[in-house]
């Protein structure tokens, strides 16, 4: 079988699950792109995706991670990867594995229009609202894969199913409709249900975590990263938190902004512990 993740962790996390189970052995192809932020419209034209390809450099100009990154990102490739496979291994079946959350879901929305032709191969494991055990043996529900311990998965492999008929028929519909908004992020409603939301969805959540004190991006970045309740990547909040600092909404400072560990945020005009020690001394 072919196994397909939306997150990097989890390619090294069914690696272990493979190595409990050798009966789910089989590639792991991974879809790279985060379909739950920026523009969609056209993505089966040349033109749609060099839109969104100049929307992520835009992104990653100013980043540690460089503008090269968008260059190793090639989804259809990986798709034609998948199709390949699935041709020449007619007996093998094809299982995407999704973690409740607004990427992995919008990644299989995404994908699935491109499989259609594999009705009956292709397999679904979605963890919606599935309780888990911890580390400690406590009951938890997770929103990403990676989050699950590899011995849980022995379990989870027993809710694969097929993709039925009627969900490559609506299913696609339901991206189709996204496309059309083009809204510049889509939160996870429940079960499957994406909404499309403006790009400044995030900056009140992002506001609030701020204070009067200067806050090094990276901590901050880690807060908003384990407590909010819609997650993204770490490339789109520290494009909102620039763009917080252009509007004069926050206040920021930093040589190089390629360097994250060195910018520094804080609430405009706020006096901070460290500014009120000085001005007393």
């Amino acid at each position: 079988m072919l196994h397909i993740v939306f997150n990097e962790p989890d390619v090294e996390l069914l690696k272990q699950v493979i190595a409990l189970d050798p009966s789910l052995d089989g590639p792991i192809e991974l879809i790279r792109d985060d379909y739950a932020v920026g523009p969609i419209a056209g993505l089966d034209t040349a033109e749609g995706r060099q839109i969104r390809k100049e929307w992520w450099i835009t992104l990653l100009a100013d980043s540690p991670y460089g503008t090269e990154r968008v260059g190793q990102i090639d989804d259809q490739m990986t798709v034609q990867s998948i199709t390949q496979y699935v041709e020449q291994e007619p007996d093998q079946e094809c299982w995407i594995w999704m973690g409740q959350n607004q990427h992995d879901v919008a990644g299989y929305y995404w994908l699935l229009p491109q499989l259609r032709a594999y009705q009956g191969r292709v397999m679904i494991l979605y963890m919606n609202n599935l309780p888990f055990l911890n580390e400690k043996g406590q009951l938890f529900y997770p929103t990403f894969l990676s989050e699950i311990r590899p011995a849980e998965f022995l379990k989870a492999k027993k809710l694969a199913r097929p993709i039925t008929l009627s969900e490559f028929e609506i299913d696609p519909d339901e991206w189709k409709k996204l496309t059309e908004e083009n809204g510049m992020v889509r939160w996870l409603e429940g079960g499957k249900k994406l909404i499309s939301k403006e790009i400044n969805c995030y900056d009140q959540e992002i506001r609030r975590f701020v204070s009067g004190d200067w806050q090094k991006a990276h901590r901050l970045l880690q807060q908003l990263l384990t407590r909010m309740k819609n997650r993204t990547g770490d490339v789109f909040l520290m494009g909102r938190l620039r763009s917080l600092v252009a509007a004069g909404v926050l206040e920021g400072k930093g040589d190089n902004p390629a360097q994250w560990k060195e910018l520094e945020f804080r609430q405009p005009g706020a006096f901070s512990s460290k500014d009120q020690s000085d001005t007393v001394d």
